[in-house]
């Protein structure tokens, strides 16, 4: 139950709303089990049902690790080669939260003697297998939900390194540009994270253009690098070439 919980909110994330009878064929299981999963999802208040379809609720908080993982897997995958390609051997990096910067640590484990920051346990489990990079991890409260620190001990944890790239993801995209998150704690990790990099990375899938989230804090065009699988307005796109902001479309 747990495992097919996961998949249908990952479908729910990727597909806006669907069926029952929909979620049961791309599931291979029967309508009648999918509608007892949907009761479990709707009383732990992660669904809406409505005229037959079925849809996430808005929420402050992103959907759980597990389920997020699997969405946009292949999108993730050329993001973080990209971002592979950008970052030289012996060089300083931050790793931020997220699926797609574990994605790209994991993509990271054949470059040769950098030193690596995290607040990310999943993003240092994807360094284990390299034996020349040198790594730091945040310390105080975990996030449980996603194994990662957030808030005021991120923030004191990155004051103390200056360092080559930070690579970072955030929650959303709005159509004016504004880089969102789910809560000010999120927003609070990604200030620290940029305050320590001499070039700050922002890795964003077509996923998160266009979501209107309940925090936001500065422009896209305020990084010095995006990378990102999504077509940008126009609008975006001229404020990124103003402000020296690359865009590396992969």
């Amino acid at each position: 139950m747990s495992e097919r919980s996961d998949c249908i909110i990952a479908l729910l994330s990727e597909n806006g709303a669907l069926s029952a009878t929909e979620l049961s064929e791309r599931l291979s299981v029967s309508v009648q089990t999918i509608r007892a999963d949907l009761r479990s999802l709707d009383d732990a208040a992660l669904i809406r049902r409505r005229n037959g379809m079925v849809q996430l609720r808005q929420k402050s908080e992103n959907i759980a690790y597990h389920p997020r993982s699997r969405i946009s897997r292949q999108e993730k995958q050329r993001i973080a080669l990209a971002v592979k390609n950008l970052i030289p051997d012996g060089a300083r990096v931050a790793l931020g939260t997220g699926t797609t910067v574990e994605h790209c640590a994991s993509f990271l484990t054949s470059h040769k003697g950098l030193f690596v920051v995290s607040n990310n346990i999943h993003a240092v489990c994807a360094l284990q297998n390299s034996s020349t990079i040198e790594v730091e991890i945040a310390g105080g409260s975990v996030r449980m939900r996603d194994l990662d620190m957030i808030g005021a001990a991120a923030f004191e944890f990155y004051a103390k390194y200056r360092i080559d790239y930070a690579i970072f993801s955030c929650g959303g995209v709005s159509s004016s540009g504004m880089v969102m998150d789910y809560n000010s704690d999120e927003v609070s990790a990604r200030k620290a994270i940029s305050s320590c990099a001499k070039t700050k990375v922002l890795v964003v899938d077509k996923k998160k253009v266009g979501l209107d989230l309940a925090c936001q804090y500065g422009y896209l065009w305020e990084y010095d690098i995006v990378v990102t699988t999504a077509e940008l307005d126009e609008d975006i796109t001229k404020g990124c070439v103003r402000n020296a902001c690359r865009i590396i479309y992969v």
